[in-house]
């Protein structure tokens, strides 16, 4: 079965919607405090054409994390599904979510806006999955068992902070750094314990709480 074609003015709207959240992400990662006129502006669409779509700032802000947070839910179904080598599907979990680039929201928008209930719902879900990730690969015996699922996130935020030149460059920079990160967490005989107690999950949900 195909799918017919939107019409030309469906399509534009598509289009449009497309380059808000595109700007969105830039103008909200770079400034969490921006007005959403700045969004708009870098969209290069009308003002009144982005409240069609979002009625405020905190539905664009919800909208946006939604969507990072089902990114996140295909990569560890797509992790979970991968029943080859252990350590290169743990692996290969962590290089699409530096892809994915969901942490950077994180780090820009938490506590900055109201969450829905769908996103609670999608945040327990992401929880629930990449815990699950996280005790397959440990019980395999191919990752420190002394890192939790929390490192793991924390991680990502760290990758994320890294900023250098253009995008692709970035990029280039945060996956050299994960290869560096993944060789520590492969477990290797007369591993040193890790210094302090690991992070919780619930020491990162409250950032979460505006």
């Amino acid at each position: 079965m195909t799918t017919a074609p939107m019409s030309g003015r469906k399509a534009q709207a598509a289009r449009n919607d497309e380059l808000i959240l595109e700007a969105a992400r830039e103008v909200f990662t770079a400034d969490p405090g921006a007005p959403i006129a700045a969004v708009a502006e870098r969209a290069g669409v009308g003002i009144s054409a982005l409240y069609r779509r979002y009625a405020s700032k905190d539905a664009l802000l919800q909208k946006l994390c939604g969507d990072g947070l089902k990114r996140y839910i295909a990569c560890a179904e797509k992790a979970l599904a991968d029943h080859g080598d252990p350590w290169e599907s743990f692996a290969t979990f962590m290089r699409d979510l530096v892809d994915a680039d969901t942490s950077s929201l994180t780090i820009a928008l938490a506590g900055t806006f109201t969450p829905t209930a769908e996103l609670y719902t999608d945040a327990r879900r992401a929880e629930e999955l990449g815990t699950r990730v996280h005790e397959r690969t440990i019980e395999a015996g191919v990752l420190r068992a002394d890192v939790s699922a929390a490192d793991i996130s924390l991680i990502f935020e760290e990758l994320a902070s890294v900023k250098l030149g253009d995008h692709d460059r970035t990029m280039q920079i945060r996956h050299r750094h994960l290869a560096m990160i993944l060789d520590g967490l492969r477990l290797p005989p007369n591993t040193r314990p890790l210094p302090g107690p690991a992070p919780d999950a619930s020491e990162l949900a409250a950032r979460w709480t505006p």
